[in-house]
């Protein structure tokens, strides 16, 4: 049976970019101040609750953008956006998410995470 520490690892590598996934494996032998806080993380956000089956990918990633919409974590909020790509939503859809979330958090917040989408989007080249 493969530890949460494997399939946080497996989750992650089909969910980011190679350049990034391979980063974050070459930093889990890092010794630096602040380096467990990667291992924490494959183990708890994507060995345990990325990985839990009662969600697909796709609806996580729903509502990954919506909580960071909230937050105001527009650079997390970005890779997210990628992420959602590759879980299978459209761009419409990710765009349907920044709607939506005006009437809970509000047009400033709705503003700022479209601006950090659309950049994201752009420089992936999925939108103009």
């Amino acid at each position: 049976m493969p530890t949460d520490l494997e399939k946080g690892l497996e989750v992650f590598e089909e969910m980011l970019p190679p350049e990034i996934s391979a980063n974050v494996r070459q930093s889990l032998d890092d010794k630096s101040f602040g380096a467990e806080r990667a291992r924490l993380s494959l183990e708890f956000v994507f060995g345990k609750l990325w990985s839990r089956p009662d969600l697909d990918r796709r609806s996580r990633s729903l509502v990954t953008l919506g909580i960071l919409v909230a937050q105001g974590q527009t650079e997390e909020l970005k890779v997210h956006v990628l992420n959602a790509v590759r879980n299978g939503l459209s761009v419409r859809e990710i765009e349907e998410v920044l709607y939506h979330s005006v009437a809970y958090v509000g047009f400033p917040a709705c503003n700022k995470a479209t601006r950090a989408a659309a950049e994201a989007l752009k420089q992936a080249g999925l939108i103009e």
